[in-house]
């Protein structure tokens, strides 16, 4: 791709993550210069009061393109599966959020904080995957603390919420909320269980040892765009009823003694990390305080009193911007960046 003062751009999908790619793009200043929407059906939609008209998607409308956006959808049927190969065929870098292509050897899972250099890696197959949102949040945490000390487990739970899993799951939390306070039975359709005033340990499919693929994502995902194999990471996944905004509870053992100074030092000084630890005041990251932010926010940061090579981190971050559209559009602005791809 060479290097232009404007890049057209396809934003592929108009759910919770398509919409929020829109925004992001406007309010990072991309140099975007034609700009297509892409979904299923041709209709228009409003964003922010911005009218976006969108176009049925085709092998064709990827024409012109420089860099096509696609917002997730996974499985034979998706979008990505179908027409990420056309718009490479057609001169376009493709940035999947979905999870079809993250594992492939030949495929970049790319966290700009963490691993910006595997960008490059993308020529073979033209296309560059985002990692699941529970992944990035951690890694851009992790990274930091693996430099420094050298990690070698990771036991993490998760507390997501329910934006993660689509518009509808939000729906369903609202009108479920609705129905308990009214004393009415609240039947679960977009979630597995019931989310209104509840939580529970099942986010995607089960499968080996018993761990859901989300579990599994973070495993593997971790461990690729980390480039340790070696790294023992253990997760729970659990669905609570919060509308935006994934929080993670984070043990790490490291291979080297923790200074518990250095690592609040190195967290607060990397990129996309802003430290919120003040315990003695209630000061701790919030997911009602991170919508609508790309940082990701670390406090609670603290060493295990029983193991001198072990602490905790409390993660936060908004799983629709900093877990998918954001970390989307950074990885476009590499691509800006670096024109030798």
């Amino acid at each position: 791709m060479r290097k232009k003062s404007k890049y057209n751009v396809a934003v592929v999908g108009v759910g919770a993550v398509g919409i929020e790619m829109l925004r992001v793009l406007k309010q990072r200043n991309f140099p975007v210069g034609d700009l297509k929407v892409l979904a299923r059906s041709e209709r228009d939609i409003t964003v922010d009061g911005q009218v976006y008209h969108v176009n049925q998607i085709s092998a064709e409308a990827f024409e012109g393109i420089d860099i096509a956006l696609f917002a997730g959808t996974e499985g034979e049927k998706g979008a990505a599966v179908t027409y990420a190969p056309e718009a490479v065929k057609r001169g376009a870098v493709v940035i999947d959020n979905g999870a079809d292509f993250r594992m492939d050897a030949d495929v970049p899972l790319v966290v700009p904080e963490v691993n910006p250099k595997d960008v490059k890696k993308c020529k073979s197959r033209g296309i560059i995957a985002n990692p699941n949102c529970s992944t990035i949040q951690m890694v851009v945490a992790l990274a930091p603390i693996h430099k420094l000390l050298k990690i070698k487990r990771v036991i993490v739970s998760t507390f997501q919420a329910a934006s993660g899993a689509g518009s509808k799951a939000v729906d369903e939390l609202y009108s479920q909320t609705r129905s308990a306070l009214e004393g009415q039975p609240a039947k679960p359709e977009a979630l597995p269980q019931r989310i209104a005033f509840n939580v529970f340990p099942h986010i995607g499919s089960f499968g080996e040892y018993d761990f859901t693929s989300e579990e599994w994502k973070m495993v593997k995902e971790t461990r690729k765009i980390m480039h340790d194999e070696k790294i023992s990471i253990s997760a729970t996944t659990v669905r609570v009823p919060v509308k935006t905004g994934h929080s993670e509870s984070i043990y790490v053992e490291t291979r080297r003694p923790v200074d518990i100074d250095a690592v609040k030092k190195v967290l607060s000084q990397s990129s996309g990390i802003k430290v919120v630890d003040d315990p003695k005041t209630c000061v701790y990251p919030l997911p009602v305080d991170v919508e609508g932010k790309d940082e990701v926010f670390v406090g609670r940061i603290r060493k295990d009193p029983f193991n001198e090579k072990g602490l905790w981190l409390w993660v936060v971050a908004d799983n629709l911007r900093k877990g998918a559209a954001t970390n989307a559009v950074q990885i476009a602005e590499l691509l800006a960046k670096r024109p030798s791809l």
